[in-house]
Order: C-alpha cells, then structure tokens, then sequence
C-alpha cells in the first residue's frame, strides 16, 4: 500500500517546520487549485512562499503534484476505513507511535519522519495514532492523468435521497475501481459535483463492471450513459 522513495528531507528543515506549525484543528491546505481540481496544477498560496514548507515541498521533485495539506490526527484516534480516487504523498513531520492502516492486507506501516512516501490510496486504509502526541502529516496529492480512450462513454451517477453515510459507502465500493481505472489509463474527466452526482469518461467496454459496482452499493444511484 506504502512505499518509500529516495526523496528526503533535511533533519533541520523537519525541527523548524514542527516548531512553527500553525493551528490546525484536522486539516490545513497550503495551496490552490489553477483549474480542475482533480487534474491541473495547484499553487502555493502567497503567505507560505519563501517558507520552511515552499523548502519542505520542493524536496519532492514530482511534476504532478495536486492539493497539499497538512493533516493532523489526534491521539486516541483513527479514520473511517475508506480509499481514494487520487493516491497520495506522505511525509511525517516527526516520530511517534502512527501508522497507516492497509485493511484490505490487514497490515500497520509506520513511516518514518523526513521520508517521502507513495501510497496507493486505491486500497482500503485508515490511520491511527497509539501515541501521547498529535500526529502530523504533509499529503500531497497526486494529479489525475487526462487519458485518451479508444471507444469513450461519459457516465453521469446521480445518487437519490442520499444517506449521510453515503460518502463512506461509495468509498468502499467504487472509489477504488476508479483509482484503478485511472491507472489503467481507461478513465477520464472526473467531477464530484455538489449536486450529489458523479461524472466521469470511461472506456466502453467497462461499463459491465461498473454496473456491478453499482449494484453492490446500498445507494439508489441512478445512471446515464452518452456516447461520444
């Protein structure tokens, strides 16, 4: 689910970031979106350029890097299990007793402060801190690629009456096939839209197993299909 890459960051920049964190209750974004959310380039916002986290940042030398937060996890708690659309950056900002959570392997990975790390956010996870101190985070996410498909069909999911837990079923059910998709280079032009749909390109010959996934959620999802 997790893995470690050559990127690092210097011991000191670690110490004075740690040391001038700002207030953060849960999350923190750095930067800002120039167009898609999903798939174009996002800037860093005016009051963190020419900071320890513009120095922090650039020592992942990664073109595709879309929304950057800092996310702080409490002690005594985890996240609902849940995956996601875009795979993620991780950096911890010190050590402790954290773990990212692989539900689907049922597997703990501790990362270690200063390193980067890849994960693939397509699998079930969670995180949990054991520890007596706030765990924070810098993730990074990952920018989706504007594939070209062969036969494309645009999907327009509209979800009817939506439970509130609604974001956790669609998470465990289709979240994932769509971060494969993505990498499978069959998927394009994702939206999560504020109107309770989803739309997206996909290649024709997936829309069998996308059916499937829609009829293993507890959702009244309704579908429309439009040739291209």
């Amino acid at each position: 689910m997790i893995e470690q890459t050559s990127y690092t960051v210097p011991q000191e920049l670690l110490i004075s970031a740690y040391d001038t964190l700002p207030k953060i209750d849960f999350k923190l974004t750095l930067n800002q979106p120039t167009g898609d959310f999903f798939y174009d380039r996002w800037t860093l916002k005016e009051e963190y350029k020419n900071t320890v986290w513009e120095e922090i940042i650039n020592s992942l030398p990664e073109e595709d890097k879309g929304e950057i937060r800092i996310i702080n996890l409490d002690i005594k708690t985890c996240y609902t299990k849940h995956s996601d659309i875009d795979d993620r950056w991780h950096l911890s900002l010190s050590n402790g007793d954290s773990f990212l959570v692989d539900l689907e392997s049922n597997t703990m990975h501790q990362t270690h402060a200063g390193c980067w790390y890849i994960m693939n956010a397509g699998l079930l996870h969670s995180a949990v801190n054991f520890g007596d101190r706030n765990r924070y985070q810098l993730v990074i996410r990952k920018l989706l690629t504007r594939n070209i498909l062969q036969q494309p069909i645009n999907v327009l999911l509209s979800i009817k009456d939506p439970p509130h837990n609604y974001r956790f079923i669609i998470d465990q059910h289709l979240s994932p096939k769509l971060n494969l998709w993505n990498k499978q280079k069959v998927l394009s032009n994702f939206k999560q839209n504020k109107d309770n749909t989803i739309s997206f390109t996909i290649e024709e010959n997936k829309l069998k197993e996308l059916e499937n996934v829609i009829s293993c959620m507890e959702l009244q999802v309704e579908a429309s299909y439009d040739s291209i």
